[in-house]
């Protein structure tokens, strides 16, 4: 389904929305920050530029309400991407919720008894007709298994996950209508030399499928809760394989205080700055332990379940965080989850070399980056503000935080930053995390939880220390074992005039200033026939009319030349 031909009617209007919407956004930013800029005009583009983010993720955001879909999914992912988008963006876009109006329940019915291949009345004692939630791709609703069900299981109350009717096709055309965008932006060289775009799209479109298959999420349940088996401070809801399929999924019901809801869990006796310290522990171990990390940790998606003083581990909490909404999951490979470790470790001991390193490692700063001036930006960083909270950085002199954006601010843009696309989940759950830590307890500071673990991860570390400076220290024999005999051929083959050098890179650098020195004398060339064709008007205006009009060739050499 790549044409709108293929489409109904419905799917080739949502397709025309989304890309008129695109192609106006590209003209905005090609005219504002392509085009002004040649002319002489950049000032005008800087001085515009938040005003004009603002609406443009204003409009976005009335555009992903109105339509739902995916659209609502693509400005979450957008909100993530720091890297490569402006902060009025994703500020904007950051409190975009996944709540839209619900399906009426005859549609659910018909679609959840398709699936299951029975009425509802006999695949469930009771089946409440009020979802608990809508969002964009499903509806959940409360239900009761049947009395034998019931004891197959051990369970009783459960939640009913029942896809939107037609999500596939709005999925389908969403994600044509996002491929195109893509291609779009990567003819762009801002863009292009900044992220992938069509790989960014197909990792979305991945993660789109995967939460629009409950039998893929209902694994990821339980491979969570496998990971936390022996972990009394974290569980996760039960899967009811025999009522669940591709588009209906369910589970048992675990709701209980939302991790948010600070009024209740104190009424419960629960501490809430203690809950965001074992919520960023359990957090850290997804990353560190089990490389398998819940990706969209949102208020909604945690429970706080206090529990009886029976089932209460002796040494923990009386309570336990309980996952829901398995569908968003970050697979974390071993390159990046070694990348994190130096990660964690430098910004624990605030080692800026070590920092930029990392960076390095995990592919957020690419290899080409002048990394000198960056270190220097950390080293002052950590020397001020190293260790602080939050709450800390309120306090802090607002002048000197402007202060040190003015000294830096330009280093830090200039780097060539792009966060991996294995990493866009990860990042996500990163910001997600961070953000409900605060909100439990204005005092949270980050480096507390992050600190520990540093030091485990350094002492897990020196514990291959020995191993690894034994197979270094073979390979480095085995390096000076072949040096003479590569220096005795590289001498032969000076001597025989064959070593040759690869300047191609010289010459294309050559070919480009040429180039640019081309442009430069065809925007002058279009200043001076311009100006003299105003200044022509009153005394020839033939003449000036010519000279104006003509003065467009040069203009669009200028623009448009090869670079």
């Amino acid at each position: 389904m790549t044409e709108p031909s293929a489409r109904t009617a419905a799917g080739g209007a949502r397709y025309r929305r989304i890309l008129g919407f695109a192609a106006r956004a590209f003209v905005q930013v090609w005219w504002y920050e392509l085009v002004l800029p040649r002319l002489g005009m950049a000032s005008v583009a800087e001085r515009t530029r938040g005003g004009r983010m603002l609406r443009l993720a204003r409009r976005f955001r009335e555009l992903a309400v109105e339509l739902g879909g995916l659209m609502i999914k693509v400005g979450q992912f957008l909100s993530s991407r720091l890297d490569v988008l402006p902060p009025e963006i994703t500020d904007e876009l950051a409190g975009l919720q996944d709540e839209v109006p619900a399906v009426p329940f005859e549609q659910i019915r018909a679609s959840a008894e398709a699936e299951l291949g029975m009425p509802l009345e006999r695949a469930f004692a009771s089946f409440d007709p009020v979802p608990v939630a809508a969002a964009s791709l499903g509806q959940a609703h409360r239900a009761t298994l049947s009395a034998s069900d019931a004891a197959d299981t051990g369970l009783d109350h459960i939640v009913v996950k029942v896809q939107r009717p037609g999500i596939d096709e709005i999925v389908a055309v969403d994600l044509s209508a996002l491929r195109r965008v893509a291609r779009w932006a990567q003819r762009v060289r801002l863009v292009r030399d900044r992220v992938d775009a069509p790989g960014l799209v197909e990792e979305f479109a991945e993660t789109c499928h995967e939460e629009i298959d409950y039998l893929h999420e209902a694994a990821s349940a339980e491979r969570f809760a496998a990971c936390f088996a022996d972990d009394p401070r974290v569980a996760a809801p039960a899967v009811v394989w025999e009522r669940t399929t591709r588009r209906v999924l369910t589970l048992e019901d675990v709701t209980a205080i939302k991790i948010n809801d600070t009024a209740a869990l104190r009424a419960a006796g629960i501490d809430p700055a203690e809950v965001a310290k074992v919520f960023a522990d359990v957090m850290l171990d997804q990353v560190f332990t089990h490389s398998f990390v819940h990706a969209d940790p949102h208020p909604g998606n945690i429970f706080v379940t206090p529990l009886d003083a029976s089932a209460a581990p002796g040494a923990g909490p009386a309570w336990r965080l309980t996952f829901i909404d398995f569908g968003m999951m970050a697979e974390v490979p071993d390159s990046i989850r070694s990348g994190l470790r130096t990660l964690v470790i430098a910004v624990a001991s605030r080692d800026s070399h070590g920092l930029v390193k990392a960076a390095q490692e995990i592919g957020v700063l690419l290899p080409s980056a002048r990394t000198a001036e960056l270190e220097r930006a950390l080293t002052v960083l950590f020397a001020r503000f190293g260790g602080m909270g939050f709450h800390e950085l309120r306090d802090v002199d607002p002048r000197e935080l402007n202060d040190f954006g003015n000294e830096f601010g330009e280093t830090m843009r200039s780097l060539p930053v792009q966060f991996p696309e294995r990493m866009l989940l990860l990042f996500r759950a990163v910001s997600l995390t961070s953000g409900l830590c605060s909100s439990l307890d204005e005092t949270f500071n980050i480096w507390e939880p992050v600190e520990p673990y540093a030091n485990r991860l350094i002492r897990d570390q020196g514990a291959g220390l020995l191993q690894d400076l034994g197979s270094q220290t073979v390979t480095n024999i085995g390096t000076l074992w072949r040096l003479p005999a590569r220096v005795d051929a590289t001498l032969d083959r000076l001597d025989a005039g064959a070593l040759a050098f690869d300047v191609s890179s010289l010459e294309n650098r050559l070919d480009r200033i040429i180039r640019v020195a081309f442009r430069a004398v065809s925007a002058v060339i279009f200043g001076g026939m311009l100006i003299g064709g105003a200044l022509l008007l009153t005394a020839a205006p033939p003449l000036g009319i010519v000279l104006m009009s003509a003065s467009v060739v040069p203009l669009l050499h200028a623009v448009f030349g090869r670079r």
